[in-house]
């Protein structure tokens, strides 16, 4: 799964690597521990080509009440089709999560677990493959949010947890982000893990356990 990551990245590096899609912000927030349930920046295939900010945690259409995000936050992609929380989006409603590494907790022989930093090793800004929907509650209230699609684990994320977050390829923006409804079969190829050798991971403090703590602090190896 991916439970938490980061959006550190200078919006200047940002912008330039999503300048064929969005308008990033220059006074976008710098995030070392995103948790679900915040709000996150996404770009979505709504046409508006602009960085905007969906809450972490999918809130299908057709529900009742909110608390239904919290249980959303990722989506496995050899399901999607299947499942009526997200077979909806995955034609019709796709985005990019912007990040620039991510945490995962690797479980130990005594049963506890490290947290562990995974990043590009470049240290590039990149994409998670995300969907997202709009939600009105019956008080009027509305909502955009979003999830995170997670796949098998590369060679590199086997020996920490047995998922990871989808990362999307530069190439692969566009036709991601193509606001026309998409069958299954033609995104599907899409949805794979990132190549180990372009990744690199490492140990940080536990301090990153807490929401709370988004600070520098939680990115530095031990």
């Amino acid at each position: 799964m991916c439970g938490r990551y980061s959006l550190k990245v200078d919006p200047q590096k940002l912008a330039e690597a999503f300048a064929d899609y969005a308008e990033v912000p220059n006074n976008l927030p710098t995030r070392y521990n995103i948790a679900p349930t915040q709000d996150v920046a996404v770009i979505a295939n709504n046409k508006r080509h602009q960085v905007e900010f969906f809450r972490w945690g999918l809130i299908p259409s057709w529900a009742k009440d909110s608390s239904i995000g919290n249980r959303l936050i990722n989506a496995r992609s050899e399901t999607l089709v299947e499942k009526p929380s997200f077979k909806s989006a995955y034609r019709r409603r796709r985005c990019l999560v912007l990040a620039d590494g991510f945490y995962e907790w690797r479980r130990n022989p005594n049963k506890t677990k490290t947290p562990m930093y995974i990043r590009l090793a470049s240290g590039e800004p990149f994409a998670f493959a995300g969907l997202w929907e709009a939600w009105h509650s019956p008080q009027d209230e509305f909502v955009l949010s979003c999830t995170i699609i997670t796949t098998e684990p590369n060679d590199l994320l086997e020996t920490i947890h047995n998922r990871m977050p989808v990362i999307l390829p530069p190439e692969a923006y566009a036709r991601w982000l193509d606001p026309a409804e998409t069958p299954a079969q033609e995104l599907q190829g899409l949805l794979v893990p990132y190549p180990a050798e372009e990744m690199t991971a490492f140990e940080v403090s536990t301090l990153v356990n807490s929401p709370q703590n988004d600070s520098a602090e939680v990115v530095i190896p031990v």
